[in-house]
């Protein structure tokens, strides 16, 4: 019983070191300086084409 005992705290803390060190990551990411993409840059979307053959089958369905 001693042994699943030690095992039961080692993955505990563990999991509380993997937690700290994933909102230390999310802390240091969100500190970035975010900008947002160029109005001149962006693209617009592509049109979509359907044929016929589409619209015929979607209408059998």
């Amino acid at each position: 019983m001693e042994r699943s005992k030690i095992i039961a705290i080692l993955t505990g803390a563990i999991s509380v070191i993997l937690a700290i060190a994933y909102l230390i990551v999310v802390q240091l990411l969100d500190y970035r300086d975010m900008k947002p993409a160029p109005i001149s840059q962006v693209d617009s979307p592509p049109a979509i084409i359907i044929s016929q053959w589409q619209v015929d089958k979607i209408t059998q369905i």
